[in-house]
């Protein structure tokens, strides 16, 4: 039975990798209960990723003086190439895939403009089958939409910008 388990869990990581690629992930963590005392924890990530996060590094340090020289240029060349840095933005609590309507053929939850309050359903994501609603973190107008429906995200994604 030991053998029966071993095998049925590499087969389990298999399917998480294959999971990581076909949805184009970084990272993905795993608990597997089987019993009081007896789990399996399984992380898969990508190596790509591991080894050019070092090689990243010393080029985010380069334009560094240039930011410098010309301190006016930077904030507003950063603002648009990095919307998760927006101060409006609203981002991912978790991996798994978005849908902007409760259902098929329903209207979507939000639209670029309109004015949603505090608490407001902006979107869905579903994780493991679960779909979890997404409040808005304050009132505000919706000034980007930064997903597609059915469109997979992963934690800190940045999903939508209010203002």
């Amino acid at each position: 039975m030991s053998t029966d388990r071993h095998e049925a869990d590499v087969a389990f990581i298999k399917a998480l990798a294959e999971l990581l690629q076909e949805n184009d992930l970084t990272e993905l963590e795993v608990m597997r209960e089987y019993g009081e005392d007896d789990s399996l924890n399984v992380r898969v990530s990508r190596a790509a990723a591991m080894v050019a996060a070092p090689a990243a590094a010393p080029v985010a340090a380069a334009p560094a003086p240039v930011a410098a020289a010309y301190p006016a240029a930077a904030p507003a060349a950063a603002l648009p190439e990095d919307p998760a840095a927006h101060p409006g933005a609203v981002t991912s609590p978790m991996v798994g895939t978005v849908y902007m309507q409760a259902e098929p053929g329903a209207p979507a939850f939000i639209s670029v403009g309109a004015t949603v309050s505090e608490g407001d359903t902006l979107l869905i994501v579903e994780a493991m089958k679960t779909m979890n609603h997404i409040p808005a973190p304050r009132a505000g107008t919706v000034k980007r939409i930064l997903v597609e429906d059915g469109a997979p995200v992963e934690y800190g994604a940045p999903l939508v910008i209010l203002e």
